[in-house]
Formats: structure tokens, sequence, C-alpha cells
């Protein structure tokens, strides 16, 4: 893909949470000479939007979109998304195909090109046994016509699942700094699925990334439903759902291997 200087690579943080999430790959992908941008989505991180100015995934999505429509088009990216951000990596693709020169799903939500986008969500919730969210809150916002619900994470719930094997600190952190998010089902389960010449014309690679069985099995199941050719996994026992945080140096030697098409 060229000499790693040129290449650009950006950044999207996952549901709650904001580009601060990235702050020891972003380094170590600098230090490694790479151009890297990190985006808050809207009413994420430092994004002076509220949730309830939100009603849709691609509104929540825009800062994403509006940085792909300034890059100019004989430039292309490296689109990196983690969890939910698999989604809004996918109205990107879908929409830039031709500026996206790869994308890598990170423990992500990776909708197909066959069904509507909602589909790999409904499969992830059907998995989660009732009270998997344990301290979380879901209170509604918006127009009721809308069916808008938010998710707050709760304390318990982020130490216990997503940051399990992070240091405390950051797990401190993380309870200061997410702020609500809203997985916009509603809006998704309506729209007509991605297209195969475009979303799906862009290459992809996955990194499976949990600290269960379970995690793993659900993003081995999404890379069955939607192939794809280059797949890595993290180890359970030092890496849970924030990799970024958890075990920042393989995830960036995985990263670093993809981009630069080194074997596995």
């Amino acid at each position: 893909m060229g000499d790693n200087q040129k290449q650009h690579l950006v950044l999207v943080h996952g549901i709650c949470h904001g580009a601060w999430c990235w702050y020891k790959l972003q380094t170590l992908l600098e230090d490694a000479g790479y151009r890297v941008s990190n985006l808050d989505m809207s009413a994420s991180g430092i994004d002076p939007k509220s949730l309830a100015d939100l009603s849709t995934f691609p509104e929540y999505t825009d800062p994403l979109l509006n940085f792909m429509e300034s890059i100019p088009s004989v430039e292309t990216v490296v689109l990196i998304g983690h969890s939910l951000a698999g989604m809004n990596l996918a109205f990107a693709m879908e929409k830039y195909p031709k500026k996206v020169s790869l994308a890598i799903f990170i423990a992500a939500i990776m909708p197909d090109a066959i069904n509507k986008p909602s589909f790999v969500l409904e499969e992830y919730f059907s998995r989660i046994p009732p009270g998997a969210f344990m301290d979380s809150h879901f209170p509604p916002f918006g127009r009721p016509e809308n069916k808008l619900m938010a998710i707050n994470f709760g304390p318990q719930y982020m130490a216990a699942t997503i940051y399990s094997r992070s240091p405390p600190e950051d797990r401190t952190l993380a309870n200061n700094l997410v702020r609500p998010g809203c997985f916009f089902m509603e809006d998704l389960s309506k729209r007509k699925p991605f297209s195969n010449n475009k979303y799906g014309s862009v290459k992809r690679a996955f990194i499976i990334a949990g600290a269960t069985d379970a995690e793993h099995k659900f993003y081995r199941w999404e890379i069955e439903n939607f192939e794809v050719p280059i797949v890595k996994e993290m180890d359970k026992e030092t890496t849970d759902h924030m990799a970024m945080i958890s075990n920042p140096k393989t995830l960036c030697r995985y990263i670093l291997d993809i981009v630069e098409n080194k074997p596995n």
C-alpha cells in the first residue's frame, strides 16, 4: 500500500465513547510514522451536539461523512472502527468507496450487503442474556414516533465487561468521559442494505477482541455472514472489548501488519 508516511489512518470510536479512547493507540501509530486522524462522532466526546439533536444514524455519523467529503478525490484513507463504529464505517464506505483503501473492524458491528443494516445488531442483541447491561440505563429521548432510546453505560457494567482487562485508572477515566449513546435501531431497520458494488467493494479486515468466548463467537459469526479476507484474533486473557485500552501494543502490531500487508 505504499510508503507508510503516506498512509492516513482514521480512527472511529464506539458507542458512548469519543476520540479520547484511542489515546494509547494513536500515539503508537504516530510513533510508527503514520498520519492519524481521530474523530468524535455527533454528541460524543467533545462534540457540542447533544443526543437530543439526533434522530438517525447518518446524523450521528456526520463528522466522519464530512471528513470523508473533505478528502481530495486523489487521496485514500484507512478507516479503523471499534464496536458500533463498524456501522459508521459502513455508511462512509457506501458513500465514498473510492476514498477508502482499507477498512479495519475491531471487535465491531459489521453489516453485510444483503440484509437491512439493523440485521447484525438484531443478531447481537438476540445473543445477550437478560440483565447483561447490569447498571446501565435506557431512557427514551426525542420524538415518540422516532422510538429512540439512549443507553448510559453504568460503572459496574463497564468494569465487569468492556473494561474487564483494562487498567483501573483507565476505567475511572472512562466513567468520567462516557456520554449517552444510541444504536438508532428503528432508523437502521428502515434502511435498504448496503451495496456490494460500493460498501462491499472496499477491502476489509477484522480484528477479533474481547474477554469472553461469546464475544469471539459473535465476531466469527459476522465474519462468516460477510466474508472478510484478513482476520486476526487477540488473546482473551489480556484483551477486553476495549482492545485499544487493555492491549494497545498488540493491537497496534496487528493493525500495522494489516496495513503493511505482512503475512498473518
